[in-house]
This record gives structure tokens, sequence and C-alpha cells, in this order.
């Protein structure tokens, strides 16, 4: 049973690495969201989450079916922001939620041992060890740079990857204010994923090439 277990962790180790785009509604006119995570998926990203804090459930669910079918044709992961439930509904790969135990509890419960449960640590190490403790499969530290999807998240310092990488057994996922310019850093000291949002996506016509661009950081 262990062995089976292991090679599920594994697998889905697998699927957190490498640019990781994070869907952002006030950037992206709900008409242009296929379109925009088609380009960004053709750039290069291996991970999307589905994140929309404005449509009505309906919407959601309209959306997220049409994203998980995308990613499942071109063989992307595909993750859910904060809701267990829509990712079942859509068969998106896993979900990502707060630290909180909860949330991690009622994510396994909905998603099985398949799914992945990624969770947001913020600046702190033991709250990813708690949470790996509890289930998690990746966990995501940040913001380490301003932000202006949330400005007034806490500060994470870069050498919280580097301690992260060498005390914990899963994916980490680094976030907040991620550019070209600071990727690179980001994944010298540890981060398996870069989380993007606003630089990814605040010019639709450069969707692809930004994704290539930072996707290649990987390839350095």
């Amino acid at each position: 049973m262990n062995t089976i277990i292991s090679k599920i962790a594994q697998e889905k180790a697998k699927k957190i690495q490498g640019l990781y785009a994070i869907t952002a509604p006030e950037l992206i006119a709900a008409d242009a969201m296929i379109s925009a995570i088609k380009s960004v998926i053709l750039g290069g990203a291996q991970i999307v989450q589905y994140r929309n804090k404005l449509a009505s459930k309906s919407e959601k669910l309209h959306q997220a079916h049409q994203i998980s079918q995308l990613c499942k044709q071109h063989n992307v992961c595909f993750i859910i922001n904060d809701d267990p439930q829509l990712a079942k509904a859509v068969s998106a790969d896993g979900v990502h939620v707060g630290k909180e135990d909860g949330k991690i509890a009622d994510a396994r419960k909905t998603l099985g041992e398949q799914g992945i449960i990624g969770v947001s640590c913020y600046n702190q190490l033991e709250n990813a060890q708690q949470a790996i403790t509890q289930g998690a499969d990746y966990v995501a530290f940040g913001r380490f740079f301003p932000s202006k999807t949330k400005p007034d998240a806490l500060q994470a310092d870069l050498q919280l990857l580097e301690l992260a990488k060498q005390e914990l057994k899963v994916p980490i996922v680094a976030i907040g204010g991620i550019t070209q310019d600071n990727a690179q850093d980001l994944i010298k000291r540890g981060a398996h994923a870069i989380a993007v949002i606003n630089d990814l996506f605040h010019d639709e016509q450069a969707i692809f090439s930004t994704a290539k661009i930072y996707q290649e950081l990987f390839n350095s």
C-alpha cells in the first residue's frame, strides 16, 4: 500500500513543475478567457489555476469546464482555486486552498488520493510542514515581491526558498510580484514552479511570448 501511495505522490509531484499560470478575471474579459488560457498553454505553461472571485457560480462552472477540457487536450495540470466541489465537477487535477486544517481535509475527502492539493503557506516554513503533514501535495510561498493582485500579502524572504528546498519533500511554488527579471532567482533558490498572474495576462497580445520566456527559464 505504501508503495502505491508513493507512486501516486511521485506522479503528482511531476505535474507541479514549471510555469504556473493563474487566471485573472480583472485582466481578462470573460469572452477572452479561453483564448488567453490557450495562448498561455501553447506558450509553455505546465499548470493552470482557475481563480475567479467575480463570476457567478454558473459562469465559474462553464469557464472551469472549458479550461479543464483545454488542459486535458494539452496534458497540462489544471488546478481550481479554493473550491474542491468545483474541481470535482469539472474533473480538474486538483485544488489550491489556504492553510486551514479543515480545508485540506475537506479537499482530500472530495477529491480522493489522486487529487492534487496545494496549500498557501505565505512566509512560514512551519505552515508548510503542517500542511504536508495534513496531506498537501505541494506548498506555495509568497509574496516575494510587490504584488498588484495582493498588495497587502505577507512578505516572504528569498532565503525561505532555500530552506524549504532543504527541508521539504514536496514541490515548492513561488508567488507574488514575479516578473521576467526576478523569476530566475526564485528558480535557482529552490522554486519548482513560479506562479504568475499580472505579468502573464496584462497584455493579451503578448501572452504566448511571455509564457514562452518564463517556461524557458526552467531549461536554462
